[in-house]
């Protein structure tokens, strides 16, 4: 009876299965990634005892756009197909005669299968699926450092170049690029679907690991962390390279897009920051002569205030600056940084076409002469364009080569702005 019964079923499931089947899925939602393809069937149908997991050769697979198909024969990958349409598997080992016609060679075939399954009972020896990969992106997975992240600033402008610490949060988007990889590292036979949320947890883990390289990375290229959500696509990239082996190599995703909602440092660094970006403004010693006169100020506001009188309190100002010797470091800065700029721009710009003055000066003063700060050249004690009285014991400076006078005699130039000729005692009329 035992026999009987296993070549009543290995007949009947090989008739069974002649029937050509139609595979399709469903439209996948953000949540599934892989989904088994299932036959469609309905009340007309007369393919309701074919065996599950066999596909008759002649069959159809429809793809829809966004979806991958692959097709899994003895759990081994044997087709793929990532176009959208349909999908004719015509290379299956299930033999049928409403595909491949009632010829010799058609009927051998399925007499050798039906002599197969007998000998295992009459159940098919045989297990072939289909997969569907969900290829869209996969949107809508959050992530926010629980923990500070290193970030390097860098500001080549004042030579800053330190360590500080971040957090930041925000969302981020991968898809599958790679399903047979996905497929042999990742989900493997599922029975029906594969869900985001078996993996969300590994990813985000990862993504955070691979924040702080892909941090670094970015403040290489000189950007700031107050300006990361500006380059989200730098970022991007830089995660993907960090991430390349663990997700693109060993999964077969990549990330997608990634957002940052917000960046924030802790309030010493933000503050240490500042700071050193206010002391580098005093490098220009025009500006820091400006900083000194306004603390000089603020220092005799003080003093003007002092409970034991004004006269104590500038005495004590007085004595301080004298000691620091503050009386003429604001002067000093100022005359530095006036020297400064003309060297400046005539590194900038070599060589500039005098401009011609708008009233005629005269050239070569008598002996004695003096310049006034309007430029007009003068042999009295006052000026005769604006009536300003002689400087007591100023000399005349001109330039022996150009003939180029200061505007200040007290403090000429050591390089003449016009022609770059050095001040020497030459200069002095």
């Amino acid at each position: 009876m035992g026999l009987l019964k296993a070549g009543i079923g290995a007949l009947s499931g090989v008739l069974a299965d002649q029937w050509r089947e139609y595979f399709y899925c469903e439209a996948l939602d953000a949540q599934t990634l892989v989904k088994k393809g299932k036959k469609r069937t309905s009340s007309r149908s007369s393919n309701t005892k074919g065996s599950d997991n066999v596909i008759s050769n002649g069959s159809i697979i429809a793809v829809a756009d966004g979806q991958c198909m692959i097709i899994v024969e003895q759990g081994k990958v044997v087709d793929l197909c990532a176009e959208p349409g349909e999908f004719v598997y015509d290379t299956s080992t299930e033999p049928s005669l409403l595909y491949g016609g009632l010829n010799k060679e058609n009927i051998l075939k399925n007499f050798a299968t039906v002599g197969k399954r007998f000998t295992f009972g009459g159940e098919p020896a045989k297990d072939q699926r289909v997969y569907y990969f969900n290829t869209k992106e996969i949107y809508g997975n959050r992530y926010g450092t629980q923990n500070p992240v290193p970030f390097r600033v860098v500001d080549k402008n004042i030579g800053l170049d330190v360590d500080i610490a971040i957090r930041c949060n925000g969302e981020y988007s991968y898809k599958i690029i790679d399903p047979l990889m996905f497929y042999t590292n990742v989900c493997g036979n599922v029975s029906d679907d594969y869900t985001r949320d078996l993996i969300d947890s590994q990813l985000k883990t990862e993504l955070l690991t691979a924040l702080q390289p892909a941090f670094a990375k970015i403040s290489e290229m000189g950007i700031r962390y107050s300006a990361l959500p500006s380059h989200t696509e730098d970022l991007s990239n830089a995660l993907n390279e960090v991430l390349s082996k663990k997700w693109t190599e060993l999964r077969g995703i990549a990330i997608y897009s990634f957002g940052i909602n917000s960046v924030t440092a802790s309030k010493e660094d933000e503050d240490m920051i500042k700071s050193l970006q206010r002391k580098a403004v005093y490098r220009d010693a025009t500006m820091g002569a400006a900083a000194m006169v306004d603390a000089q100020a603020e220092a005799m506001q003080a003093a003007a205030k002092n409970e034991a009188g004004a006269f104590t309190g500038f005495m004590g100002m007085g004595m301080a600056m004298n000691a620091g010797g503050g009386g003429n470091a604001a002067a000093n800065l100022y005359a530095m940084g006036q020297q400064q700029q003309p060297q400046q721009q005539y590194q900038q710009a070599p060589y500039q076409q005098p401009q011609q003055p708008d009233r005629a000066q005269p050239q070569n003063p008598a002996a004695g002469g003096w310049v006034c700060a309007c430029g007009t050249a003068n042999t009295g004690k006052f000026c005769m364009n604006c009536g300003a009285s002689k400087p007591a014991g100023a000399p005349l400076y001109r330039c022996d080569k150009c003939g180029w006078t200061p505007e200040d005699p007290h403090n000429p130039p050591r390089f003449c702005p016009e022609c770059g000729d050095p001040f020497d005692e030459n200069d002095a009329k």
